[in-house]
């Protein structure tokens, strides 16, 4: 239970949030906010999609489903806070320690392939909405959500609590959307409580096959996969005593968080269900999957304030949902693959990867065709679950790594009957996939028993092994851990270094003497001083060394300057021009001189102004192999 041993999990925002020194409701207050980070993702446009087929095709019939669904969220959510908080590990660290390198490799596949499906529908989800609202054709609708980047990037430096406040801020719209909807639509109580009462998906006829292919997209629409790993590590952003009392509260504290929030995405849902039922089922209209559909027979029926309700709050839930998609991804890569990139990067690689399916789609089958897509994006999640759900029940039954606040014996009985509902079900979908297949196309067949065959095998193997690797290596040490930067060493001496060559970056601005006054007192009057100016015009990029424009001119003029100046001081000085890129421009001086300390001013861009600007400094850190001391403008 040692957090020091490792990268903590989302590190820029890791014990950023301090209950400790609150009492009280600030102490709970405090607490509250990582689920319903988490919720969001129970009420994204996939959840909209398998809500409104379900609720046209069946009525009220599937409401058990999403209830049955929503306690198991709640099962498997408490138990990925109680990962996060006693061992002060996310999911994916934790599936780090516990399975072999390329075991890991298989389980992030699976949970980015889990992601991308997600933001397909997040993606599906917005574009309908700008078209519902504004009649953006829905090919420029999907191509624009790539700009939510920006979006996510600023939240992101903005901290915890401003994210979450955006993120609750973007529930508040849909919860009251969908509570004026109600009203307009007014459901039928009794009918719904009927809804509750559980029905037989396993029957072998067509109804009661789509019935389960539903039922099942309602599943991994609810209970996200990528959802576990992201609330095991936002947990952490609270700083906690490691103590059993602090763990203790801290547990309580954050059931109480999962409780609430997952409760209110599960009024969501089934207000979508029941406005879907109500509103179509009802009129005859038995299959409305289309999301655009719904809201058009919306209009009709009831006017134009629910459709624009609707709108406002599908725009709402794939933004959010795009917010907490990025962080568990970001989770995932680190702690599977031990892969740290820039958020902004990898929020666009998911984007794109996203995108393409969703184009294509629009492009070969027309717009119709994406409410299919959504679904069949929340049955891949679904698919996925297994993968998640076991290795946490494992890592949270663990007496040994737990201690006391292993799950006890009957939350372990449900926790393995709901992992086994949600793998037997999964099978049951696939093998009747695989022989639908099979009748529908016999000159396919040999395809079918070359490609899908073996891969779903091979999936299926792979979920025995992550099941039963922990049973069988229980009393073993578990798998070496290595952390992206490596472990620290033993430090014995510390002797003073002494610079001959140091290199100041100017760039003419008040920052200037700060950077000539930090490196003077690295080097002293024995060091040799190299001044680095770098001119950017388009004619320094093409021409290089050659150009002699106004604006170099005037650079080298006034570098020459403070080389003079540096002179009658004593230092020993000389002037060094780049041209074109400054990062590259700077290494190559660096390295051409052999200078062996490097001093940089900062130019105090953040977020948005870093992707227009670029940033010099860690361009420059990378390419160089001397230290670089950065002065931050005062």
């Amino acid at each position: 239970m040692n957090t020091n041993e490792h990268n903590p999990s989302l590190g820029n925002v890791h014990s950023s949030v301090n209950p400790e020194n609150k009492t009280g409701w600030r102490r709970i207050m405090a607490f509250l906010g990582p689920a319903y980070l988490v919720s969001v993702g129970y009420m994204d446009p996939g959840n909209w999609a398998t809500d409104i087929a379900g609720g046209s095709a069946f009525g009220y019939k599937l409401i058990w489903v999403l209830f049955a669904s929503n306690l198991i969220a709640l099962l498997l959510q408490s138990l990925a806070a109680r990962l996060g908080i006693v061992r002060g590990l996310d999911l994916a660290q934790a599936s780090k320690r516990a399975y072999p390198r390329f075991a890991n490799f298989c389980l992030y596949m699976l949970a980015q392939i889990a992601i991308i499906a997600c933001d397909l529908a997040e993606i599906i989800g917005m574009a309908i909405g700008l078209k519902l609202l504004f009649n953006l054709p829905l090919i420029w609708g999907v191509s624009l959500t790539i700009t939510d980047t920006v979006l996510m990037l600023y939240l992101m430096n903005k901290g915890m609590r401003k994210l979450e406040g955006f993120i609750i801020s973007m529930i508040f719209i849909i919860g009251i959307s969908f509570l004026v909807e109600m009203f307009i639509v007014s459901p039928d109580v009794v009918d719904i409580a009927k809804g509750f009462i559980p029905s037989n998906l396993f029957k072998n006829d067509a109804i009661s096959r789509q019935m389960l292919y539903i039922a099942i997209g309602i599943i991994g629409a609810t209970v996200m996969p990528h959802n576990l790993y992201l609330h095991s590590s936002l947990v952490q952003t609270r700083k906690i005593t490691r103590t059993d009392e602090g763990m203790k509260w801290a547990i309580r504290f954050n059931l109480f968080d999962t409780v609430i929030a997952l409760n209110l995405a599960f009024f969501v849902n089934a207000a979508i269900l029941i406005l879907a039922a109500t509103a179509f089922f009802k009129n005859g209209y038995f299959q409305v999957a289309e999301i655009q559909d719904a809201y058009k027979l919306l209009e009709h029926i009831f006017g134009r304030i629910a459709p624009v309700l609707f709108a406002i709050a599908l725009i709402a839930s794939g933004q959010s949902s795009t917010i907490t998609g990025t962080l568990a991804g970001q989770i995932i890569m680190e702690g599977h693959i031990n892969l740290r990139i820039e958020p902004w990067l990898r929020r666009l690689l998911t984007r794109v990867l996203a995108i393409v399916p969703a184009v294509f789609t629009i492009l070969y089958y027309g717009e119709d065709a994406l409410g299919s897509l959504i679904i069949l994006s929340q049955v891949v999640l679904s698919l996925q679950l297994g993968f998640a759900v076991i290795p946490l029940i494992h890592f949270t039954s663990d007496k040994k790594r737990m201690g006391n606040f292993a799950i006890s014996l009957k939350v372990k009985i449900v926790a393995w009957a709901s992992a086994i509902l949600i793998v037997g079900l999964n099978a049951k979908l696939v093998y009747d996939q695989i022989g639908d297949w099979l009748k529908e196309n016999k000159q396919s067949d040999i395809y079918i028993y070359i490609f899908v065959v073996p891969i779903v095998l091979g999936i299926f193997v792979l979920l025995i092994y992550v099941f039963l690797r922990p049973l069988l290596y229980k009393h073993t040490t578990q798998v070496a851990y290595v952390v992206p930067h490596g472990i620290a060493t033993a430090i014995n001496e510390l002797d003073a270094i002494t610079y001959k060559h140091l290199a100041i970056t100017i760039d003419f601005s008040k920052n200037d003497s700060d950077c000539l006054r930090h490196a003077i007192m690295q080097g002293g009057k024995h060091a040799h001083y190299t001044l680095i100016h770098v001119v950017e015009t388009a004619g320094a990029r093409y021409y290089g060394g050659q150009v002699m424009d106004n604006e170099t001119q005037s650079d080298v003029d006034n570098l020459d300057k403070y080389v003079e100046v540096m002179k009658k001081l004593g230092y020993k000085a000389k002037a060094e021009i780049g041209y074109g890129n400054p990062a590259s421009a700077i290494a190559d001086i660096v390295n051409k001189d052999g200078i062996d300390f490097i001093v940089m001013g900062s130019h105090g861009h953040k977020a948005i102004k870093d992707l227009i600007f670029g940033t010099t400094v860690n361009s420059v850190r990378h390419k160089v192999n001397v230290p670089v001391l950065i002065v931050k403008p005062q």
